[in-house]
């Protein structure tokens, strides 16, 4: 099939290698414009513009999805499907050109976690097993026909970065299965039952601030979910630090967000119920660092608190 493949992130680079070594032909990427970023504020591509570029592909971009121009850019390359992967809400005016449809991967086995962060709500709520879903796009979100299903398991271990990287293979494997099976019209599209959906949209600002008062379970959940970025995080001396890993610890009886003990390798934190061992953190303005190193600096010592603020 001739194809057209949408994606912005890392989590689609995988499918975008995988198609582009099928028998499909990719006749263009669309991507998000390149954006300024850091102190100099060069303009950096996505990472699948970047791995378009490597592949010979063509790339498109534009602002605003919904100009005519673009649609009859896009409708020009005559696609009998576009292939999406961590991109943007398409208008009805772009699904309506492909001759067969819109494809997306989603990072949840679709009903649960429709919406822009289900990997994260996984994790948040301490999910043992997740999944991924293709499905055929409509104008509401992820709400489309499915096509295929692969479960995941999340491990003790995962964060956000480990598991969207396992992930993003494993769909790139699924979501060339789908292109396969749709060209020789092998699936039947399935609805999907509203009754057992659930929502992960993207988290606020607030949800990063660890509340030292719930308990260990949730709190350790919630650094899983939001490492690498954008990182949950607390407040010593006045100064912020991201806490990057840690492990649910046994002791408890003293204050929420109060230091029980640290010994060279890390630090046990009272929560509202039970206590986190922190293994990694991150100084404002600082690398990732051991707690061990953090520690050789910090000179915490029993009884030292965590404050709700800077």
């Amino acid at each position: 099939m001739r194809l057209v493949f949408m994606g912005n992130p890392e989590f689609a680079v995988p499918s975008l290698y995988q198609l582009s070594s099928s028998i499909h032909e990719i006749a263009a990427v669309v991507t998000n414009p390149d954006k300024p970023q850091g102190r100099g504020r060069k303009p950096l591509s996505t990472p699948v513009a970047k791995c378009a570029e490597d592949l010979g592909i063509p790339v498109l971009s534009s602002e605003n999805l919904r100009e005519d121009n673009f649609s009859a850019l896009l409708s020009d390359l005559l696609p009998d499907l576009f292939v999406v992967v961590a991109f943007r809400i398409l208008p009805e005016i772009l699904l309506k050109i492909p001759k067969v449809g819109c494809i997306n991967l989603h990072g949840s086995i679709l009903p649960k976690y429709r919406g822009a962060a289900p990997i994260q709500w996984a994790l948040l709520n301490g999910d043992s097993l997740t999944g991924l879903t293709t499905f055929m796009l409509k104008p509401s979100v992820d709400t489309g026909d499915i096509l295929l299903k692969k479960e995941v398991v999340i491990y003790p271990g995962d964060n956000c970065g480990v598991l969207s990287q396992r992930m993003s293979h494993v769909g790139a494997q699924l979501l060339k299965e789908t292109v396969d099976r749709l060209e020789s019209d092998e699936l039947k599209p399935c609805k999907q039952d509203n009754s057992l959906a659930t929502k992960a949209p993207k988290f606020k600002p607030k949800v990063r601030l660890i509340d030292w008062s719930r308990s260990e379970n949730e709190i350790h959940n919630l650094i899983r979910a939001l490492t690498p970025l954008p990182g949950a995080h607390s407040f010593m001396s006045g100064k912020r630090l991201k806490i990057c890993r840690s492990r649910t610890g046994m002791t408890t009886g003293t204050s929420p967000g109060t230091i029980i003990s640290a010994d060279k390798n890390s630090f046990l934190v009272s929560c509202g119920s039970g206590s986190l061992q922190v293994l990694e953190v991150q100084v404002e303005g600082k690398k990732r660092m051991s707690a061990r190193e953090y520690l050789a600096g910090a000179k915490l010592t029993s009884g030292d608190c965590f404050d709700s603020t800077g």
